[in-house]
C-alpha cells in the first residue's frame, strides 16, 4: 500500500463510496478537471495515480511546472462514472496543494533571483504529517530545493543539540568521527560561533535569525575563512522581507512554503 492507497482507503472506508455505487452500474462518464485560478500546476503524477487505481483514465492538457491562467482545462477525465467519482475529491486535494506549494515557490525564486541568479530557495521539514513527499516535490516543480528530506540524509545541529552538548566544537567533532560522506550542517545564532563552525569547515552554516545586514557581514566573514562553506538562511524569513537576504545567502530556507500556504482550487466537471 503506498500513500495514494491509504488516502482512498481514508476516504472510501470499508463500504466505499455508497452515493455513486447506489446510483449508478457502469455507465461512462467524461469530466474535466478545471483551474479556477491562476497558478503554477503541480500533481500530474500523483492525480494519474489517483484515477488508475480507481479505474479512470485522465488525459493531461498541461505539464507540471507550467503557468496556467483561471478557467483553463488542464485535463480530460473519462471511465466508468463511479471510478471518476471515488477518484475526484482525492485528486484534486493533491494537484491543489502542490499547484499552491509550486505557485509560490516559483514567485519567491523568481523574486530572489532577479538579485541573485544562483541563489536557492528551499523547503524544510515543516511538512503535513504523511504528505511531505508530495509538498517537497511542489517545491521542486516551483523551481526550488528539497533540502533534507529527513533526519536520516543529512547532519543538522540545531539549538536543541548544542544545548545538550554544550559545545560547538564537541559537536562538529563528532558528528564528523561518526558519519561518513554525508552533509554536515550546523545552525548557528550569533557571528560568533558561525567563525567557530567556519574554522571546522562543515558543509553548511545556517545562520538563524539573523537580520539581513548583521547576516551579510556575517556570510562575508565566513567566506573569508573559508569559501566552500554553504551560507543558508532561515528563521523569519517571510515573502516580504526574503530579497532583503537575496543577495548574499547562497541557500534561503523557510517553513512556510511548506505549513501556510493555501492550495489553488480545480474542479472537476462531467460533460
Amino acid at each position: 500500500m503506498d500513500e495514494i492507497d491509504y488516502y482512498l482507503q481514508e476516504d472510501l472506508g470499508k463500504d466505499k463510496d455508497i452515493t455513486s455505487d447506489s446510483l449508478f452500474k457502469d455507465e461512462k462518464a467524461e469530466g474535466r478537471i478545471i483551474a479556477k485560478e491562476d497558478c503554477v500546476f503541480a500533481g500530474l503524477k500523483e492525480g494519474k495515480d489517483v484515477f488508475k487505481k480507481t479505474g479512470a483514465q485522465i488525459n493531461f492538457l498541461v505539464n507540471d511546472g507550467e503557468l496556467v491562467n483561471k478557467n483553463t482545462t488542464i485535463a480530460i477525465v473519462t471511465g466508468p462514472a463511479r471510478s471518476i467519482l471515488k477518484g475526484e475529491r482525492l485528486a484534486l486535494n493533491i494537484m491543489g496543494r502542490m499547484s499552491g506549494i509550486a505557485t509560490e515557490t516559483k514567485n519567491l525564486v523568481n523574486k530572489c533571483k532577479s538579485i541573485n541568479p544562483k541563489v536557492k530557495i528551499a523547503a524544510t521539514r515543516k511538512t503535513t504529517p504523511g504528505f511531505r513527499k508530495f509538498e517537497k516535490r511542489a517545491v521542486e516543480i516551483g523551481g526550488g530545493e528539497q533540502h533534507r528530506f529527513g533526519l536520516f540524509d543529512a547532519v543538522m545541529i540545531k539549538d536543541n543539540h548544542l544545548k545538550i552538548t554544550k559545545s560547538i566544537e564537541d559537536a562538529i567533532k563528532k558528528a564528523k568521527q561518526k558519519v561518513k560522506n554525508k552533509i554536515i550542517e550546523i545552525e548557528v545564532e550569533n557571528e560568533q560561533d558561525a567563525i567557530t563552525a567556519a574554522k571546522l569547515a562543515v558543509d553548511v552554516i545556517m545562520l538563524d535569525n539573523f537580520d539581513p545586514k548583521s547576516g551579510e557581514i556575517t556570510a562575508n566573514k565566513i567566506r573569508k575563512i573559508n569559501p566552500e562553506i554553504i551560507i543558508e538562511i532561515s528563521g523569519g524569513v517571510t515573502p516580504e522581507n526574503i530579497t532583503d537576504y537575496a543577495s548574499f545567502a547562497d541557500r534561503i530556507s523557510l517553513g512556510y512554503l511548506t505549513h501556510s500556504v493555501g492550495s489553488k482550487d480545480f474542479s472537476l466537471e462531467i460533460n
